[in-house]
């Protein structure tokens, strides 16, 4: 490409510009290898000592735990509360006992060799066997730095709780070795100088050691472990005197967890449960002989890549100046060869960017000024209740930007007093003014209430009040709306002299609701302005007789569209909304009551007329059941009635949407399978055939089938293919044109990420 070489070396400099931090990366890595393999050793060590302290702190607490079951063995309290009589013992108590402890010592190596000490009979008990003479015991078992006596003083003839001995010389079966001892007196609650039992649990370090053997997992690195009072527990890799010397060495600072002291790295924590000290060391030659892998890793990637790098940022500077090659011949031919040649690439692309990006500017803006016309529209709508559907009415709010929801709250309408009647230009203007003061009003109102404002007329104001986040379902507060427009009202008054009267509806917890609340506001001026009444008045505050019942026709309008629409939720919402209105706010006499309700049964029957019901076989079921509804039932009894009948009605309208959403999709399904091959094959083409809006059969067919209609597209090709691939009758290139690819390239990316393998893996697996 001579004609833009210039734009192929910037790219090409650029790479290799690049390259050069891996270089400084590479030796970063190598002086900063040294730490992190520290810190990771640190904390794996850590994590080791954590592990095996857990291990060896629940080992123990087995331990212990055997002691308070023993505690609890009816045959060792007989034994414990027996007493020798005529120097004769109970020979078959204590084999017994001798007998059902043995299966301890089979089950758990650290109850392998223990012993009961009954103090009444001098006896001493073993897993399997008794020694009357605990001399006989000791010859066999004993400490090399205890005596006879000793032993017998301080083990068998004293009270303990829980009590351990350090790791201490033993010598058992005449073989050397050291041992850790747990003794425990029975029962539990001995505390005086001499117990009826004791149990004597003798552990061996190389038991200990056998738990705790992933602590040492590196050549030369050493483990120890000693309790509160800084006795020696366990130690392997290490001598006691050189434990000792490390204890008493000023340059060891007890407190750090982690230090190094020597050629070592010392790791030390502490059990919060036993206080017994954990430490382990890792000779800094293991360090090091990470850091050196590090090392060695580092630089060999690092030259490697400098190497790939340099090729393929060659191989990238071509492919990427390509699609900026053809950008420049797009833009030459629509603004101009001249303009090209006037100015280097990269100019003359950002000029021509600049330009696009301005009228964009100045088309958005122009979308923010014409902003507050929409939002205004949309309420106005919303009150009126041009709206179908929630969809509708979130998709039309989201459009406007009123930033909130609208689940639940209430409805008011301010009037401006004293203007009756008068529309001359002076009027209107200072008409104007006040609504424009009375919004301001709100706007600063510090209130937790969010309100949304617009326009009725020239001397009346619709608010909204909702919460600020009412798609959570946050209820408002019917005393904070009626604080704000009570200062409103004050405010208003107080400071500019205009007088206003503000009518509020009851709450509506629906978005579909408003227009209903709109109504009961509206109403409520309306009585508010009848009986003379300023100020705030509520609708439940104006309650009076009615010769007439609530329905108007735009409601009654809304609740088919809303059935016809299958959304059974918002109908039965209607229908409790208009029963509330003729109930609770209106006293209607028994004869409107019974108009009122033929009235909801003519609604329900001239929906009968719906595809969906007349074709079903429940048709004539839901007739019957409208035209059995009785007027002089209770309204309970009747609601209930009318709620079931919409739910089958819904139910009936729903199953026909899903069938003939079915159909579509099929229909879709047959289309690509028919036309898969024709490169210009897209969703619009797919759109067209089926005579649906592009965003709507994209959705719907993400809805049935769970998949995106374009992956559906993709996989269909791919299944062609592989099948093409399997015949091998065609080369790559052309099963790419036979299933509608006009790149082959693009093909085999399409067909790697289907399949997971490339066309020609594909083929080679199939021929194997």
């Amino acid at each position: 490409m001579p004609k833009f070489s210039g734009v192929f070396r910037k790219f090409l400099f650029s790479y290799i510009l690049i390259l050069i931090i891996p270089s400084i990366a590479g030796y970063m890595s190598y002086r900063t290898s040294i730490a992190v393999t520290q810190s990771i050793s640190i904390e794996n060590n850590v994590t080791q000592l954590q592990k095996s302290q857990e291990i060896l702190e629940r080992r123990m607490a087995e331990v212990e735990s055997f002691t308070r079951q023993l505690a609890l063995n009816q045959d060792l309290s007989v034994l414990l509360n027996e007493s020798v009589v005529d120097q004769k013992t109970n020979v078959y108590g204590i084999w017994k006992i001798s007998r059902d402890i043995k299966a301890y010592s089979q089950t758990n190596d650290f109850l392998k060799h223990f012993f009961i000490y009954f103090t009444n009979f001098n006896v001493l008990v073993t897993p399997g066997n008794a020694y009357f003479r605990p001399e006989h015991y000791y010859e066999a078992s004993h400490y090399n730095n205890l005596s006879f006596d000793e032993w017998k003083k301080t083990i068998l003839d004293k009270t303990h709780s829980s009590e351990i001995l350090p790791l201490s010389p033993f010598v058992t079966g005449g073989n050397q070795t050291s041992v850790i001892t747990y003794m425990q007196s029975l029962p539990l609650d001995s505390f005086s100088d001499s117990s009826p039992a004791t149990v004597v649990t003798i552990i061996d370090e190389k038991t200990i050691n056998s738990v705790l053997s992933g602590l040492r997992n590196e050549a030369g690195s050493w483990m120890y472990i000693s309790d509160a009072q800084g006795h020696t527990i366990s130690l392997q890799g290490i001598t006691q005197p050189e434990i000792e010397q490390l204890s008493v060495d000023p340059k060891f600072d007890k407190a750090s967890v982690s230090q190094f002291y020597k050629d070592d790295l010392v790791i030390k924590i502490r059990s919060k449960t036993t206080g017994w000290v954990y430490s382990t060391g890792i000779p800094r030659h293991v360090l090091m002989e990470n850091a050196n892998k590090i090392k060695y890793i580092t630089w060999s990637v690092t030259g490697a890549a400098l190497l790939i790098g340099l090729l393929v940022g060659y191989l990238l500077s071509y492919r990427n100046t390509l699609p900026i090659t053809r950008l420049l011949q797009v833009m030459k031919e629509h603004f101009g060869k001249e303009a090209a040649l006037a100015r280097n690439e990269y100019d003359f692309i950002q000029g021509n960017i600049s330009n696009i990006l301005m009228n964009s500017k100045h088309l958005e803006s122009e979308l923010k000024r014409q902003l507050p016309l929409i939002r205004d529209a949309f309420y106005k709508r919303l009150i009126a209740g041009e709206f179908q559907t929630r969809e509708e009415i979130m998709s039309a709010a989201a459009q406007a930007g009123t930033g909130v929801g609208f689940n639940a709250g209430y409805t008011g309408i301010l009037q401006i007093n004293g203007y009756s009647d008068m529309e001359s230009v002076e009027i209107l203007n200072e008409l104007s003014a006040a609504r424009l003061i009375l919004k301001q009003i709100v706007i600063e109102d510090e209130s937790s209430v969010f309100v949304h404002m617009t326009d009725l007329g020239s001397d009346r104001m619709v608010l909204l009040f909702t919460s600020g986040d009412t798609e959570a379902g946050e209820e408002v507060n019917k005393d904070e709306v009626e604080k704000l427009v009570n200062r409103l009202v004050n405010l208003a008054f107080g400071e500019y002299r205009i007088t206003i009267t503000a009518g509020l509806s009851d709450p509506f917890n629906s978005v579909m609701e408003v227009s209903r609340a709109y109504e009961q506001a509206r109403q409520a001026l309306e009585n508010a302005i009848y009986m003379n009444k300023k100020g705030v008045v509520w609708l439940g505050d104006t309650r009076i007789e009615s010769n007439t019942y609530y329905y108007p026709i735009d409601l009654e309008l809304r609740l088919i569209s809303t059935i016809r629409a299958g959304d059974e939720e918002e109908a039965r919402r209607i229908v409790k909304s208009m029963i509330e209105q003729n109930t609770e706010n209106r006293e209607l006499s028994m004869e409107m009551k019974h108009q009122f309700i033929g009235e909801l049964k003519g609604t329900l029957l001239k929906l009968l007329d719906q595809k969906a019901i007349m074709e079903s076989t429940s048709f004539e079921k839901i007739k019957n059941r409208i035209i059995a509804i009785v007027t002089s039932e209770s309204i309970e009894i009747i609601s209930q009635e009318i709620n079931g009948i919409i739910a089958d009605m819904c139910g009936l309208i729903t199953s026909k949407k899903n069938d003939a959403h079915s159909r579509t999709v099929k229909q879709i399904n047959e289309f690509i399978a028919a036309r898969y091959a024709d490169a210009d094959l897209n969703l619009y083409r797919i759109a067209e055939h089926v005579e649906r809006p592009e965003k709507y059969i994209s959705q719907l067919y993400k809805e049935v089938t769970r998949t995106n209609l374009s992956d559906q597209l993709e996989k269909v090709r791919m299944d062609h293919a592989a099948s093409l691939l399997k015949r091998n009758q065609y080369n790559v290139d052309e099963i790419a044109s036979h299933v509608g690819y006009n790149s082959s390239h693009s093909f085999r990316r399409a067909f790697k990420r289907v399949m997971g393998v490339s066309p020609s893996s594909f083929r080679q697996s199939v021929e194997e």
